[in-house]
């Protein structure tokens, strides 16, 4: 571990303590082909997290390569100040894609911008700082997306430039309202959602955000047609919805390419980011025209939609269009979550295998109770890292392994994969 050791202590003379990183003894990975990755010693491990979900289709595709190394050889930006093709190419697919009706794309680098520019617009249009969001919910690091994070865990600093409230319902495992049946449990959430308008509210609300799948937060799963209720109560009031598909776009889920097409809702904004660029500075809002154009005064986006990323965008949406990741990420979803229930059911410190697609969080509790257990979830990471795959790790509690891989794993991998993980359960 001395290559590891050597930049680990550069690291902290230079980068944030709070710059938080994975393991006991941290890693850096150098090379990666597919779903494998190699780290700085020549270790080899099957990447089960794609650089936070975002690695979609795959390390080294020859095809996204190419066109980015083709883009790189013309011209790799001028801002939008300019013209720029392959981003108007760009947004005219993502715009056909969108469950937005009348959509406008705008670009940025990161997924943190691209909250901020949609709670920008949705505030501007509805002239409102008031928000409501999710609780355990996670949007980014940026002052305003720390606002509407409603987990401790990721917000430094109460201080808001926002009116937020927070409503029940995306987190069912730790509900009040958990052993309810999935239409109760929506009405509860419901009633719970005009009640927040109604007493925490002035009524003049800007927008609402929500995860379709909370990421961060554990891969918690709302019962689908949540958001299509809260929809109907939001349309009453005039208050724009916002999906943040920052972690559950382009075919994750399996069943949908959208994560907020499990509840038959059209949202006013859709927030995308990491999948898109397949690691390259890619992120967006696609928002109903009206919204969009609301906002008054010039803007720009330096590094929004450059020639590079957009070029590398384009060929990595036609790459999961073509080969239909999205079908296979149900398919080995499917696959890889059968396999992990049935393990936990041996495993008395888990709580819950939830997800959706290749979107699959692992609780884990005090055997015999539903108090969260982030204890065995780190060393279940760790152990995980000493077979060979890399996963993720988060929830409220710091007690959820995140899984993830890239959608193009194949049915081999994902079967080395669940060995590795259920003998980590089991152990």
């Amino acid at each position: 571990m001395e290559e590891h050791a050597s930049l680990l202590k550069r690291h902290r003379q230079v980068m944030p303590s709070w710059l938080s990183l994975y393991h006991q003894q941290p890693i850096a990975l150098v090379r990666g082909e597919g779903c494998r990755v190699w780290d700085a010693e020549g270790n080899e491990y099957l990447d089960f997290f794609g650089g936070i979900l975002t690695t979609i289709s795959g390390h080294n595709v020859p095809e996204i390569v190419d066109a980015i190394r083709e883009q790189a050889g013309r011209i790799l930006h001028s801002s939008t100040a300019y013209l720029v093709e392959p981003a108007i190419e760009l947004a005219e697919r993502i715009a056909d894609l969108a469950p937005v009706d009348d959509p406008k794309v705008f670009f940025l680098p990161s997924g943190t911008d691209a909250i901020e520019a949609a709670l920008l617009i949705t505030a501007t249009y509805r002239r409102s700082n008031q928000v409501l969001a999710m609780r355990n919910s996670y949007h980014g690091r940026s002052f305003t997306a720390v606002a509407v994070t409603g987990n401790r865990g990721w917000s430094p600093t109460a201080f808001s430039p926002l009116s937020v409230s927070y409503v029940h319902g995306s987190y069912p495992f730790r509900s009040p309202w958990r052993d309810l049946p999935t239409d109760r449990y929506i009405a509860a959430c419901v009633d719970d959602l005009r009640n927040v308008i109604d007493t925490q509210t002035a009524g003049d609300v800007g927008c609402m955000i929500a995860e379709p799948i909370q990421g961060v937060g554990g891969f918690a799963v709302p019962p689908d047609g949540l958001f299509g209720a809260f929809k109907s109560v939001l349309d009453e009031y005039g208050i724009p919805f916002i999906s943040d598909e920052v972690q559950t776009g382009w075919g994750r889920t399996g069943d949908h390419f959208w994560g907020i097409d499990a509840h038959g809702v059209r949202p006013d904004a859709l927030v995308f980011a990491k999948g898109v660029g397949n690691g390259l500075p890619l992120a967006g809002v696609v928002a109903r025209a009206e919204i969009m154009d609301s906002v008054p005064a010039n803007s720009i986006s330096t590094f929004g939609g450059t020639h590079l990323t957009a070029a590398g965008g384009l060929a990595n949406l036609r790459y999961l269009l073509d080969k239909d990741l999205q079908a296979n990420a149900k398919q080995m979803g499917r696959r890889l979550i059968e396999r992990l229930r049935l393990a936990a059911e041996d495993a008395s410190h888990v709580g819950e295998v939830r997800g959706r697609g290749l979107m699959i969080g692992v609780e884990f509790v005090e055997p015999g109770s539903m108090d969260p257990a982030p204890e065995p979830a780190t060393a279940a990471q760790e152990r995980c890292r000493s077979l060979g795959v890399l996963v993720g790790k988060g929830g409220l509690y710091g007690n959820v392994l995140r899984i993830a891989p890239p959608l193009s794993v194949s049915a081999d991998e994902i079967d080395r994969a669940a060995s590795a993980i259920e003998q980590t359960l089991t152990a």
